[in-house]
């Protein structure tokens, strides 16, 4: 009973639980409002919003703490790892497979969402004047071209990487680096410390971002998208378990084992429908399960911004279910350009706000054959979706790390043996 009762997963899950009773019960509570208007703003380099509602602050303080511990940590990590791998020709052909790695494993989701969003129709017999719309023109407003300068500029995550790296390259080849590194391993340290504390809070965000959903759109908004929602998440699943399956098979790593092993931060993406709540402790974990330091440091933080595969299913499924309840019959050639705008498009969602609608806006408008007025219908749905979006990201990043260290003869199969003994001797106690 003590293990069960100190063990962060049961007090997620039920964090989780009370969320979703508090705002499908009473939404007016979950709604509740504390500030004037919600607080926005830039605080080393991440940008923070906490909601003006009670169950907004709660996930919007919890999302803020972590994101102050995602910079520091990519570059420490970073900065380290290139020190010790010390052949500058590795790190490039670590980053180059990296990309390489990211491009295939996307285009397969995006085709698996066009083939799926094909064959069973999501749009077909959805009525649009039975749906409830939403202002969409925040969305409209932002949808623009593809900008590389605003997906550089606006990527916090990307630019600390390039910065890591640049002065991991300079470190590597400076004489009295010892003294630098020896700081730097002992701040890394003190941040981890911390990050691990503020962990301690991830029952409070997710009972926040659980009570809000369901407060704000609740459950009766699943209903006129049901087939939507279940289409996307039924092909997510199949593309967790069968191609990033199959990655983890090539690498003789259980895939049952790894989600176990990383399933607090599962939780925790889960309730707070944001995949960067997780990404400080992902590294960790993948650390000591085995994958070197810069391969993690490389690969983990260029994978939030290129490797989005549950983004990518999501945007494809998406643009074709709009094109099906317009009743828009697109050709072969139309849908030939979508995934190669998509293919482009979707590698910015990580840098834009409101990354999925702003992202879906911007490709419509370039196909200009399906109504962005459509995206209104997404609205009620969204936000469920996020979730499903959001796990497939996470697990899409450690997958593809572990594959790279594994390719890289980076990887270490005994410390793997260890990581995923301790959670099974930790089920055994708790159950």
């Amino acid at each position: 009973m003590k293990k069960l009762v100190t063990n962060l997963t049961f007090w997620v899950l039920t964090a989780i639980t009370l969320g979703v009773l508090l705002g499908h019960f009473r939404p007016d509570l979950a709604l509740l409002p504390i500030l004037d208007a919600p607080i926005k703003g830039r605080f080393m380099g991440q940008e923070l919003t906490i909601g003006a509602t009670i169950s907004e602050f709660l996930s919007g303080c919890f999302i803020s703490l972590v994101k102050l511990f995602i910079s520091p940590i990519i570059f420490l990590t970073i900065t380290l790892g290139i020190v010790s791998m010390g052949d500058l020709k590795k790190v490039g052909k670590v980053g180059a497979k990296a990309l390489l790695y990211f491009e295939v494993v996307t285009t397969v989701a995006l085709l698996i969402g066009v083939v799926v969003a094909n064959v069973i129709r999501p749009g077909n017999g959805v009525v649009t004047s039975a749906l409830k719309g939403g202002d969409i023109s925040k969305y409209t407003k932002t949808a623009q071209a593809f900008s590389w300068w605003k997906f550089l500029m606006d990527n916090v995550t990307l630019q600390v990487l390039i910065a890591a790296i640049v002065i991991g390259i300079i470190l590597s080849q400076y004489g009295g680096r010892e003294r630098i590194v020896t700081v730097m391993n002992r701040l890394l340290k003190v941040i981890f410390a911390g990050l691990h504390k503020v962990m301690l809070l991830a029952p409070i965000g997710a009972f926040g971002g659980m009570a809000y959903t369901i407060g704000k759109f609740g459950l009766g908004t699943l209903l006129p998208l049901a087939k939507l929602m279940g289409t996307v998440y039924t092909t997510m699943a199949l593309f967790i378990f069968g191609v990033l399956g199959l990655i983890l098979r090539s690498c003789q790593v259980p895939l049952l084992g790894f989600l176990r092993y990383i399933r607090e931060e599962l939780l925790i993406v889960l309730g707070t429908s944001s995949s960067e709540a997780g990404l400080p402790s992902l590294m960790e974990k993948l650390e000591r399960m085995g994958c070197a330091k810069s391969v993690v440091g490389l690969v983990v933080p260029a994978g939030y911004s290129f490797n989005l595969d549950g983004t990518t299913i999501y945007l494809s499924m998406a643009t074709i279910f709009l094109a099906q309840v317009f009743n828009v019959q697109l050709s072969w050639e139309q849908l030939a350009t979508i995934i190669g705008i998509l293919m482009v498009t979707s590698k910015g969602a990580a840098g834009v706000t409101g990354s999925g609608f702003v992202v879906l806006a911007s490709t419509l408008t370039a196909i200009n054959v399906i109504p962005v007025e459509g995206l209104a219908l997404l609205l009620g749905v969204d936000r469920f979706m996020s979730e499903a979006r959001s796990i497939t990201n996470f697990i899409g990043n450690g997958v593809a790390t572990i594959w790279l260290a594994n390719n890289e003869k980076a990887f270490d199969r005994t410390a793997m043996t260890r990581a995923f003994g301790e959670v099974e001797k930790l089920e055994k106690v708790v159950v």
